[in-house]
């Protein structure tokens, strides 16, 4: 079974944790603060921007599980269900998750070392599902989601992830209404989304990042 290769655990300017790549050369987060960006892009530009009080939501690069985490903290703030699925293909290791783990990461353990495929009730509100698989090859059933949290490595270095194929797919999986957002703002990438079908919008950008991009589903 391939894997993602070596794995470096590292800290972020804001102290949180993150993980760094060496065969990509590439973090699971920006080094500029892990936590900050998460919060900034997936929770505020987000999950904030979709007004049910049920939310489904599909990410792709579950990661450390750092989205998730600041999901469910949010949703039991704000009172909403939330069901969860997240795509990734190289899940971390048992020995990844409690060395995270020991860096202050411990929350992000439950949907970390959840069975793959199966529902599990993180609480009575918060459903997960952890999905062993590619971007490029999920099928998932059209029109489910409110709402994407595309986290996958950036563009150059992983250019597969971010085709008109890809977003024709991410596009047909959102709920009309729905939105799908990403850190990444390169013009090729929003260029893929306009062709999908997405009504697109440039946000501010987390520290050190001028723009970031949220796409509806109209």
């Amino acid at each position: 079974m391939s894997t993602a290769g070596e794995r470096h655990i590292t800290q972020s300017a804001d102290g949180s944790t993150t993980l760094w790549v060496p065969g990509l050369d590439e973090h699971y987060h920006s080094i500029h603060g892990a936590l900050t960006e998460s919060q900034h892009v997936f929770i505020e530009a987000g999950l904030k921007a979709i007004g049910t009080s049920n939310v489904r939501i599909l990410e792709v690069g579950l990661g450390t599980a750092l989205n998730a985490r600041l999901t469910l903290d949010q949703a039991q703030q704000d009172g909403r269900s939330i069901a969860y699925d997240a795509l990734e293909k190289f899940p971390l290791t048992k020995e990844e998750i409690e060395a995270v783990g020991l860096q202050g990461m411990s929350k992000e353990a439950p949907f970390l070392t959840a069975t793959p495929g199966a529902a599990t009730q993180i609480t009575e509100q918060f459903t997960f599902r952890l999905l062993v698989e590619d971007v490029k090859s999920f099928k998932g059933e059209q029109g489910s989601y409110d709402l994407i949290y595309f986290d996958a490595f950036a563009p150059s270095a992983q250019p597969d992830l971010w085709t008109d194929a890809v977003f024709e797919n991410m596009y047909g999986l959102l709920k009309p209404g729905g939105a799908l957002v990403t850190y990444c703002a390169k013009g090729v990438v929003k260029r893929s989304m306009k062709a999908a079908g997405f009504e697109v919008e440039a946000l501010p950008g987390p520290p050190r990042k001028r723009e970031m991009t949220r796409a509806w589903k109209r």
